[in-house]
């Protein structure tokens, strides 16, 4: 079987540093339904306080379509020295109840251009390829007065690895702390991760994140992440 380390590095979502930094474009029609997308770079792929390019720079990319709380889209990025390009599509739904933010999404991960054969290397693991539906997570946000909670819960293509963050932002400032959760409970597979971050403008923001406890690398990273709206 896959080792459940690699299988950590493989389930990818949004990058904080380069989601803190999106520039978003919004086109709205007279039905109400609003189009948003943006581009961005950033000097690497941080992932959940791991580097998953190994210090390469990551592009990516986001389409949404939105419209009366829900929405659904496709992210891309380059960066995984593992597996490559990658591209994922989410749909989900989000609501506001007094003040309490609620939003579920569905999260399904792809990667066409992965050179990694399963088959070829006798390694039990279908999920790397593109497979809609085999590697995918349900995502569950709740946010009050400036912080949010949030779990990654893998509902395919898994070992029921779930992961957990608790976040806090104020004007321009955020620092988020994330848990990894692997039912296997080996160390390298509960790694806690702090990441600080300030978003400069729109479309440039800085993130240092450090892993704090059970870490698979230690390094102190910092990623710059830039971006611009498309579609104006």
């Amino acid at each position: 079987m896959f080792n459940t380390k690699t299988k950590m590095l493989r389930l990818s979502a949004l990058s904080l540093a380069v989601a803190g930094a999106m520039g978003v474009a919004h086109t709205a029609n007279a039905e109400g339904v609003d189009v948003s997308g943006s581009v961005g770079v950033a000097n690497m792929y941080l992932w959940r306080g791991n580097d998953l390019g190994t210090g390469d720079a990551a592009v990516s990319g986001d389409l949404k379509v939105s419209a009366a709380g829900f929405y659904g889209g496709v992210w891309g990025s380059s960066g995984d020295s593992l597996y490559g390009t990658e591209y994922d599509l989410y749909v989900g739904y989000g609501a506001e109840f007094g003040g309490v933010t609620i939003d579920l999404s569905a999260w399904n991960y792809m990667y066409p251009s992965s050179s990694f054969d399963a088959d070829e290397d006798g390694i039990e693991d279908p999920n790397i390829a593109d497979d809609f539906g085999g590697l995918s997570d349900a995502v569950l946000s709740i946010g009050f007065a400036g912080f949010t909670a949030s779990v990654y819960d893998n509902i395919a293509g898994g070992s029921g690895y779930e992961y957990y963050t608790l976040s806090y932002s104020f004007d321009a400032f955020s620092v988020l702390v994330g848990k990894h959760d692997n039912v296997t409970g080996a160390d390298e597979d509960q790694m806690v991760h702090v990441n600080l971050s300030y978003a400069y403008n729109d479309n440039l923001s800085f993130t240092f994140s450090q892993q704090v406890d059970q870490e698979i690398d230690d390094d102190l990273k910092f990623v710059v992440a830039y971006s611009l709206p498309i579609g104006d």
